[in-house]
């Protein structure tokens, strides 16, 4: 494993944006920097959206990145006429 994957989950919260059978990618929520990390170094039950910091799953920046995912996909949705549906 590169330098670049034990930093990851060290150095940074870092958010996880792909799990796969053995390996996941995680994307550093400072940077933006992605890199992929053998999946063992997640802490059990990670999903994908997670946030970890220091090896720690971290719920309270895992809602807040959700709640500031939900606002601008609200403020980025395009309001339907009255009367048409889809």
């Amino acid at each position: 494993m590169g330098a670049g994957a034990l930093l990851a989950l060290g150095a940074s919260p870092v958010r996880v944006e792909v799990l796969e059978d053995a390996r996941a990618q995680v994307v550093r929520t400072g940077s933006g920097q992605a890199c992929t990390v053998e999946r063992w170094r997640l802490p059990p039950g990670v999903r994908e959206g997670d946030v970890v910091v220091d090896g720690r799953l971290d719920p309270e920046r895992t809602e807040a990145l959700r709640r500031e995912v939900a606002r601008k996909r609200a403020a980025l949705a395009v309001p339907l006429p009255p009367g048409l549906e889809l």
